[in-house]
Protein backbone atom coordinates (compact mmCIF):
# COMPACT_ATOMS: atom_id res chain seq x y z
CA UNK A 1 0.00 0.00 0.00
CA UNK A 2 1.50 3.68 -0.85
CA UNK A 3 1.45 6.17 1.91
CA UNK A 4 2.65 9.20 2.12
CA UNK A 5 5.88 10.88 4.03
CA UNK A 6 5.35 14.74 4.93
CA UNK A 7 8.29 16.81 4.48
CA UNK A 8 9.94 18.50 7.53
CA UNK A 9 8.50 21.50 7.03
CA UNK A 10 4.70 20.29 7.19
CA UNK A 11 5.84 17.60 9.61
CA UNK A 12 7.02 20.31 12.24
CA UNK A 13 3.78 22.10 11.29
CA UNK A 14 1.94 19.39 12.18
CA UNK A 15 3.82 17.71 14.87
CA UNK A 16 3.52 21.16 17.30
CA UNK A 17 -0.43 20.54 16.77
CA UNK A 18 -0.99 17.00 17.75
CA UNK A 19 1.70 16.33 20.67
CA UNK A 20 -1.18 15.27 22.43
CA UNK A 21 -2.69 12.56 19.89
CA UNK A 22 0.95 11.04 19.99
CA UNK A 23 0.30 9.11 23.18
CA UNK A 24 -1.69 5.87 21.90
CA UNK A 25 -1.34 3.72 25.29
CA UNK A 26 -5.33 2.90 25.89
CA UNK A 27 -6.39 4.19 28.59
CA UNK A 28 -7.82 1.53 30.96
CA UNK A 29 -11.28 2.54 32.58
CA UNK A 30 -12.91 0.70 35.92
CA UNK A 31 -16.06 3.00 36.16
CA UNK A 32 -18.48 0.78 35.24
CA UNK A 33 -16.54 -2.32 37.12
CA UNK A 34 -19.48 -5.28 37.09
CA UNK A 35 -21.60 -2.99 34.79
CA UNK A 36 -22.54 -2.35 31.41
CA UNK A 37 -20.63 -1.76 28.69
CA UNK A 38 -19.37 1.82 27.32
CA UNK A 39 -21.94 2.62 24.83
CA UNK A 40 -24.79 0.50 26.83
CA UNK A 41 -26.20 3.37 28.13
CA UNK A 42 -27.80 4.16 25.17
CA UNK A 43 -29.20 0.86 23.86
CA UNK A 44 -29.00 -1.51 26.76
CA UNK A 45 -29.93 0.30 29.66
CA UNK A 46 -33.99 -0.71 28.92
CA UNK A 47 -32.51 -4.00 28.82
CA UNK A 48 -30.90 -3.84 31.80
CA UNK A 49 -33.86 -1.76 33.72
CA UNK A 50 -36.42 -4.46 32.56
CA UNK A 51 -34.20 -7.64 33.74
CA UNK A 52 -33.68 -6.26 37.27
CA UNK A 53 -37.44 -5.21 38.20
CA UNK A 54 -39.38 -6.91 35.64
CA UNK A 55 -43.06 -6.40 35.48
CA UNK A 56 -44.43 -3.74 33.14
CA UNK A 57 -40.75 -2.08 32.93
CA UNK A 58 -39.59 -5.16 31.21
CA UNK A 59 -42.20 -5.34 28.59
CA UNK A 60 -41.19 -1.83 28.26
CA UNK A 61 -37.78 -2.33 27.36
CA UNK A 62 -38.82 -5.23 25.25
CA UNK A 63 -41.00 -3.33 23.34
CA UNK A 64 -38.50 0.06 22.69
CA UNK A 65 -35.81 -2.85 21.39
CA UNK A 66 -38.79 -4.90 19.00
CA UNK A 67 -39.35 -0.97 17.62
CA UNK A 68 -35.40 -0.10 17.52
CA UNK A 69 -34.82 -2.89 15.19
CA UNK A 70 -33.91 -2.06 11.58
CA UNK A 71 -32.02 -4.61 10.22
CA UNK A 72 -29.82 -3.57 7.10
CA UNK A 73 -30.32 -4.19 3.52
CA UNK A 74 -28.56 -7.44 2.16
CA UNK A 75 -26.34 -7.72 5.03
CA UNK A 76 -26.34 -11.39 7.10
CA UNK A 77 -28.02 -11.37 9.89
CA UNK A 78 -25.09 -11.49 12.74
CA UNK A 79 -28.00 -11.99 15.60
CA UNK A 80 -27.91 -15.92 14.29
CA UNK A 81 -23.90 -16.17 14.17
CA UNK A 82 -23.17 -14.30 16.71
CA UNK A 83 -23.65 -15.34 20.65
CA UNK A 84 -23.95 -12.38 22.45
CA UNK A 85 -22.18 -13.84 26.02
CA UNK A 86 -19.50 -15.48 23.87
CA UNK A 87 -18.90 -14.47 20.62
CA UNK A 88 -16.33 -11.59 20.26
CA UNK A 89 -18.19 -8.69 18.28
CA UNK A 90 -18.19 -5.40 17.38
CA UNK A 91 -20.48 -2.17 17.06
CA UNK A 92 -20.42 1.12 15.41
CA UNK A 93 -22.39 3.43 17.30
CA UNK A 94 -23.53 6.82 15.15
CA UNK A 95 -24.97 9.62 16.78
CA UNK A 96 -26.45 11.79 13.77
CA UNK A 97 -27.27 15.21 13.64
CA UNK A 98 -31.39 15.16 12.51
CA UNK A 99 -34.19 17.86 13.93
CA UNK A 100 -37.08 18.37 12.52
CA UNK A 101 -35.50 21.12 10.23
CA UNK A 102 -32.88 18.50 9.25
CA UNK A 103 -34.46 15.47 7.45
CA UNK A 104 -32.78 12.20 7.87
CA UNK A 105 -31.74 12.34 4.12
CA UNK A 106 -29.39 15.25 4.78
CA UNK A 107 -28.33 13.88 8.15
CA UNK A 108 -24.45 13.10 9.06
CA UNK A 109 -22.72 11.51 11.64
CA UNK A 110 -21.82 13.68 14.15
CA UNK A 111 -20.50 11.09 16.16
CA UNK A 112 -18.65 8.01 14.91
CA UNK A 113 -17.78 5.56 17.69
CA UNK A 114 -16.52 2.02 17.61
CA UNK A 115 -16.72 -0.69 20.13
CA UNK A 116 -15.04 -4.23 20.20
CA UNK A 117 -16.53 -6.55 22.87
CA UNK A 118 -15.12 -9.77 24.11
CA UNK A 119 -16.94 -11.65 26.34
CA UNK A 120 -14.20 -14.29 26.79
CA UNK A 121 -11.48 -12.14 27.69
CA UNK A 122 -13.62 -8.95 29.71
CA UNK A 123 -11.77 -6.37 27.49
CA UNK A 124 -14.15 -3.82 25.57
CA UNK A 125 -12.04 -0.94 23.36
CA UNK A 126 -13.41 1.68 22.48
CA UNK A 127 -12.48 3.97 19.01
CA UNK A 128 -13.94 7.74 18.66
CA UNK A 129 -13.21 8.25 14.90
CA UNK A 130 -12.76 11.71 13.75
CA UNK A 131 -15.57 12.94 11.93
CA UNK A 132 -13.66 15.02 9.50
CA UNK A 133 -11.67 11.77 8.44
CA UNK A 134 -10.64 12.17 4.78
CA UNK A 135 -11.55 9.37 3.00
CA UNK A 136 -12.36 7.73 -0.19
CA UNK A 137 -16.55 6.54 -0.22
CA UNK A 138 -17.86 4.26 -2.64
CA UNK A 139 -21.91 4.34 -2.11
CA UNK A 140 -24.66 3.74 -4.42
CA UNK A 141 -25.18 7.61 -4.26
CA UNK A 142 -21.47 8.82 -4.42
CA UNK A 143 -18.32 7.81 -5.05
CA UNK A 144 -15.12 9.92 -4.26
CA UNK A 145 -12.81 11.61 -1.53
CA UNK A 146 -15.11 13.43 1.18
CA UNK A 147 -15.21 13.58 4.63
CA UNK A 148 -16.29 10.34 6.68
CA UNK A 149 -19.10 11.78 8.37
CA UNK A 150 -20.71 12.39 5.02
CA UNK A 151 -21.00 8.42 4.46
CA UNK A 152 -24.13 8.01 6.15
CA UNK A 153 -25.68 10.91 4.34
CA UNK A 154 -25.13 9.30 1.23
CA UNK A 155 -26.33 5.53 1.79
CA UNK A 156 -27.56 6.04 5.76
CA UNK A 157 -25.70 2.81 8.33
CA UNK A 158 -24.85 0.64 5.05
CA UNK A 159 -22.36 3.67 4.24
CA UNK A 160 -21.08 4.89 6.90
CA UNK A 161 -20.11 1.48 8.40
CA UNK A 162 -18.95 0.82 4.68
CA UNK A 163 -16.54 3.14 5.00
CA UNK A 164 -15.13 2.61 8.25
CA UNK A 165 -14.47 -0.90 7.26
CA UNK A 166 -12.83 -0.28 4.54
CA UNK A 167 -10.94 2.45 7.01
CA UNK A 168 -10.12 0.25 9.99
CA UNK A 169 -9.83 -2.92 7.50
CA UNK A 170 -11.97 -4.81 10.03
CA UNK A 171 -15.70 -6.23 9.69
CA UNK A 172 -18.31 -4.22 11.47
CA UNK A 173 -20.99 -6.67 13.43
CA UNK A 174 -23.63 -4.14 14.11
CA UNK A 175 -24.68 -0.44 14.23
CA UNK A 176 -26.81 1.39 16.88
CA UNK A 177 -27.89 5.02 15.53
CA UNK A 178 -29.04 7.67 17.89
CA UNK A 179 -30.41 11.15 16.99
CA UNK A 180 -29.62 13.96 19.56
CA UNK A 181 -32.96 14.51 20.92
CA UNK A 182 -32.30 10.93 22.33
CA UNK A 183 -29.34 12.42 23.79
CA UNK A 184 -30.85 15.64 25.32
CA UNK A 185 -34.30 13.54 26.57
CA UNK A 186 -31.93 10.67 28.56
CA UNK A 187 -30.13 13.41 30.45
CA UNK A 188 -33.25 15.29 31.29
CA UNK A 189 -34.75 12.25 32.13
CA UNK A 190 -32.42 11.57 34.54
CA UNK A 191 -32.55 14.78 36.19
CA UNK A 192 -28.85 16.37 34.78
CA UNK A 193 -25.36 15.45 34.93
CA UNK A 194 -22.21 16.61 36.51
CA UNK A 195 -19.55 17.77 34.35
CA UNK A 196 -16.47 19.48 35.04
CA UNK A 197 -16.45 22.39 32.34
CA UNK A 198 -12.92 23.83 31.59
CA UNK A 199 -13.65 26.93 30.03
CA UNK A 200 -16.61 29.07 29.36
CA UNK A 201 -18.48 28.03 26.23
CA UNK A 202 -21.16 29.47 24.16
CA UNK A 203 -22.93 27.49 21.66
CA UNK A 204 -25.91 26.96 19.47
CA UNK A 205 -28.54 24.62 20.44
CA UNK A 206 -29.32 21.66 18.22
CA UNK A 207 -32.12 23.59 16.43
CA UNK A 208 -29.80 27.27 16.40
CA UNK A 209 -32.76 28.58 18.26
CA UNK A 210 -30.59 30.35 20.96
CA UNK A 211 -27.45 29.92 22.11
CA UNK A 212 -26.32 27.95 25.42
CA UNK A 213 -23.61 29.71 27.66
CA UNK A 214 -21.56 27.63 30.22
CA UNK A 215 -19.28 29.21 32.70
CA UNK A 216 -16.39 27.00 33.54
CA UNK A 217 -16.34 24.52 36.84
CA UNK A 218 -17.99 21.48 38.03
CA UNK A 219 -22.02 21.59 37.28
CA UNK A 220 -25.06 20.08 36.49
CA UNK A 221 -25.99 20.08 32.65
CA UNK A 222 -29.44 19.64 31.38
CA UNK A 223 -29.83 17.38 28.28
CA UNK A 224 -29.35 20.83 25.81
CA UNK A 225 -26.46 22.04 27.61
CA UNK A 226 -24.69 18.40 27.95
CA UNK A 227 -25.30 18.10 24.32
CA UNK A 228 -23.93 21.61 23.12
CA UNK A 229 -20.71 21.18 25.80
CA UNK A 230 -20.17 17.61 24.02
CA UNK A 231 -20.67 18.98 20.26
CA UNK A 232 -18.67 22.52 20.47
CA UNK A 233 -15.73 22.64 17.81
CA UNK A 234 -14.89 26.49 19.52
CA UNK A 235 -12.56 25.66 21.68
CA UNK A 236 -10.15 22.93 20.05
CA UNK A 237 -10.28 20.05 17.55
CA UNK A 238 -12.11 17.27 16.35
CA UNK A 239 -10.18 15.30 18.06
CA UNK A 240 -11.05 17.09 21.55
CA UNK A 241 -14.54 17.15 20.93
CA UNK A 242 -14.38 13.20 20.48
CA UNK A 243 -12.77 12.96 24.19
CA UNK A 244 -16.03 15.55 25.81
CA UNK A 245 -18.44 13.15 24.17
CA UNK A 246 -16.71 10.30 25.98
CA UNK A 247 -16.63 12.73 28.84
CA UNK A 248 -20.48 13.48 28.99
CA UNK A 249 -21.20 9.34 28.29
CA UNK A 250 -19.39 8.69 30.99
CA UNK A 251 -20.97 11.28 33.71
CA UNK A 252 -24.76 9.99 32.14
CA UNK A 253 -23.68 6.20 33.00
CA UNK A 254 -22.70 7.23 36.43
CA UNK A 255 -25.76 8.95 36.73
CA UNK A 256 -27.77 6.36 35.31
CA UNK A 257 -26.23 3.35 37.82
CA UNK A 258 -26.93 5.54 41.00
CA UNK A 259 -29.69 4.41 43.14
CA UNK A 260 -31.23 7.86 42.93
CA UNK A 261 -31.93 6.79 39.33
CA UNK A 262 -33.97 3.81 39.55
CA UNK A 263 -37.08 6.19 39.23
CA UNK A 264 -36.03 7.89 36.14
CA UNK A 265 -36.00 4.67 34.48
CA UNK A 266 -39.12 4.02 32.77
CA UNK A 267 -38.42 7.89 31.32
CA UNK A 268 -35.16 6.89 30.19
CA UNK A 269 -36.70 4.37 28.25
CA UNK A 270 -39.59 6.21 26.56
CA UNK A 271 -36.86 8.90 25.60
CA UNK A 272 -35.07 6.56 23.57
CA UNK A 273 -38.60 5.61 21.62
CA UNK A 274 -38.20 6.88 17.74
CA UNK A 275 -34.45 7.93 18.42
CA UNK A 276 -32.93 4.68 18.33
CA UNK A 277 -32.19 2.44 15.18
CA UNK A 278 -30.13 -0.55 15.69
CA UNK A 279 -29.65 -4.28 13.78
CA UNK A 280 -29.10 -5.92 17.04
CA UNK A 281 -32.51 -7.76 17.86
CA UNK A 282 -34.01 -7.59 21.20
CA UNK A 283 -32.94 -11.20 21.97
CA UNK A 284 -29.62 -10.44 21.42
CA UNK A 285 -29.29 -6.89 23.42
CA UNK A 286 -31.00 -9.03 26.68
CA UNK A 287 -28.53 -11.71 26.48
CA UNK A 288 -25.63 -9.18 26.43
CA UNK A 289 -27.25 -7.01 29.48
CA UNK A 290 -27.43 -10.42 31.42
CA UNK A 291 -24.17 -11.47 30.39
CA UNK A 292 -22.61 -7.83 31.50
CA UNK A 293 -24.30 -7.91 35.05
CA UNK A 294 -21.47 -10.81 35.58
CA UNK A 295 -18.42 -9.56 33.81
CA UNK A 296 -15.70 -7.44 34.95
CA UNK A 297 -15.03 -5.92 31.76
CA UNK A 298 -12.01 -4.02 31.64
CA UNK A 299 -11.85 -0.42 28.98
CA UNK A 300 -8.95 0.60 26.73
CA UNK A 301 -10.18 3.83 24.96
CA UNK A 302 -8.02 4.76 21.75
CA UNK A 303 -7.49 7.91 19.47
CA UNK A 304 -5.72 8.26 16.35
CA UNK A 305 -2.68 10.16 16.09
CA UNK A 306 -3.12 12.63 13.28
CA UNK A 307 -2.29 15.30 10.76
CA UNK A 308 -4.73 18.15 9.08
CA UNK A 309 -4.81 20.15 6.42
CA UNK A 310 -7.11 22.17 3.89
CA UNK A 311 -8.08 20.25 0.77
CA UNK A 312 -8.11 23.02 -2.13
CA UNK A 313 -10.61 21.24 -4.33
CA UNK A 314 -13.37 21.96 -1.61
CA UNK A 315 -11.62 24.36 0.86
CA UNK A 316 -12.46 22.38 3.42
CA UNK A 317 -10.31 21.07 6.76
CA UNK A 318 -9.20 17.15 6.69
CA UNK A 319 -7.71 15.26 9.10
CA UNK A 320 -5.24 12.83 7.93
CA UNK A 321 -3.99 9.45 9.93
CA UNK A 322 -1.09 8.39 10.33
CA UNK A 323 0.07 5.12 9.11
CA UNK A 324 1.38 3.41 11.96
CA UNK A 325 -1.66 4.75 14.28
CA UNK A 326 -3.91 3.63 11.59
CA UNK A 327 -2.01 0.22 11.88
CA UNK A 328 -1.31 -0.15 15.16
CA UNK A 329 -4.74 0.62 16.26
CA UNK A 330 -6.23 -1.94 13.61
CA UNK A 331 -4.12 -4.33 14.72
CA UNK A 332 -5.27 -4.10 18.79
CA UNK A 333 -8.93 -4.21 17.32
CA UNK A 334 -8.53 -7.17 15.13
CA UNK A 335 -7.06 -8.96 17.53
CA UNK A 336 -9.88 -8.42 20.78
CA UNK A 337 -12.38 -9.68 17.31
CA UNK A 338 -9.62 -12.98 17.40
CA UNK A 339 -9.20 -12.04 13.60
CA UNK A 340 -4.93 -11.60 14.37
CA UNK A 341 -2.61 -13.04 17.01
CA UNK A 342 -0.84 -11.22 19.22
CA UNK A 343 2.43 -9.94 18.54
CA UNK A 344 4.86 -7.87 20.57
CA UNK A 345 2.63 -4.44 20.50
CA UNK A 346 0.34 -6.74 22.70
CA UNK A 347 3.21 -6.95 25.07
CA UNK A 348 2.49 -5.99 29.08
CA UNK A 349 3.84 -2.49 29.29
CA UNK A 350 4.34 -1.94 25.68
CA UNK A 351 3.44 1.83 24.63
CA UNK A 352 2.94 2.65 21.14
CA UNK A 353 4.20 6.32 19.90
CA UNK A 354 3.27 7.62 16.23
CA UNK A 355 6.46 8.56 14.40
CA UNK A 356 4.21 11.40 12.65
CA UNK A 357 5.88 10.93 9.34
CA UNK A 358 4.08 9.02 6.99
CA UNK A 359 0.15 9.67 6.53
CA UNK A 360 -2.48 6.54 5.31
CA UNK A 361 -3.14 7.03 1.97
CA UNK A 362 -6.85 5.67 2.74
CA UNK A 363 -6.74 9.61 4.38
CA UNK A 364 -4.61 11.64 1.85
CA UNK A 365 -5.41 12.95 -1.76
CA UNK A 366 -4.48 10.87 -4.40
CA UNK A 367 -4.73 11.17 -8.42
CA UNK A 368 -6.53 9.01 -10.50
CA UNK A 369 -3.04 7.03 -10.91
CA UNK A 370 -2.94 6.48 -7.02
CA UNK A 371 0.01 8.73 -6.12
CA UNK A 372 -0.44 11.50 -3.58
CA UNK A 373 0.38 14.77 -4.40
CA UNK A 374 0.26 17.98 -2.65
CA UNK A 375 -1.23 19.73 -5.30
CA UNK A 376 -4.79 19.17 -3.22
CA UNK A 377 -3.37 20.26 -0.15
CA UNK A 378 -3.45 23.96 1.15
CA UNK A 379 -0.53 24.01 4.34
CA UNK A 380 -2.20 27.02 6.06
CA UNK A 381 -4.55 24.34 8.67
CA UNK A 382 -5.85 25.07 11.76
CA UNK A 383 -4.28 25.99 14.76
CA UNK A 384 -6.35 24.02 17.67
CA UNK A 385 -6.39 24.95 20.87
CA UNK A 386 -5.74 22.18 23.54
CA UNK A 387 -7.56 22.62 27.36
Amino acid sequence: MNSRKINDRKMNHHRNRTRSERHLKPKKKSLLRRGIQFFTILILLGALAGIAYGGKLYFDAENLMDKAYKPRKNAVDMNETIVADADPFSILVMGIDDNEERQLGTARTDTLLLVTVNPKTEVVNTLSIPRDTFTYLETENFTGYSKINAAYTYNQEDGAIDAVENLLSIPINFYATLDFQAFEKIVDALGGVEVDVPVAISEANADVTKMIELEPGLQTLNGEEALAFARTRKIDNDIKRGERQQLVIQAVIKKALSLGSIASYPDVINSLSDHLWTDMNSSTMMTLAKSSLSKNYEFNSFVFSWMSFNYSYTGESMVGIYQDSLEYISHKLKVSLGLEAEDERDAPGYEFQSDEVTVSDKTYPLYEDGVQSDDFVNEQVYDPVYW
